[in-house]
């Protein structure tokens, strides 16, 4: 009778152990999966966020920097001389007849005036 018992206690053991083996993959392949999900990520961010984000700074900064007499070009295709600048709108002359129009500021795409500082930075590089 005891080797009965013996027995039935080592063939419990034996499907038992196959039973963890299963459990330690199934960790393994959690901890994996997030792994990768956090590689996805971060190389969004560096292929895609930052980029944009460097972009929006640049545009700023470039709105920011407008005078008086700057030739801008609107989002909408306008060219125009920047006559008067407020807070967060700027009024250009544009055509032959030389009519007015008072834009937003985020409306500018492209300043095409070049001013002094400019032109030492590009000659630095």
């Amino acid at each position: 009778m005891n080797i009965a018992i013996m027995d039935l206690i080592l063939r419990a053991e034996a499907t038992a152990q196959p039973a963890q083996a299963g459990e330690v993959d199934m960790t393994g392949s959690l901890i994996s999966s997030i792994v990768v999900m956090v590689l996805v990520m971060v190389l969004m961010y560096f292929m895609m966020i930052r980029p944009q984000k460097k972009k929006e700074k640049e545009a700023k900064e470039m709105r920011d920097n407008l005078q008086i007499g700057d030739e801008v070009t609107t989002i909408g295709g306008i060219t125009g001389i920047i006559v008067r600048k407020g807070d967060d709108t700027v009024v250009i002359e544009t055509g032959g007849d030389r009519s007015k129009i008072r834009v937003k500021l985020w409306a500018i795409s492209e300043n095409a005036t070049i001013h002094d500082a400019q032109e030492e930075a590009v000659k630095k590089k």
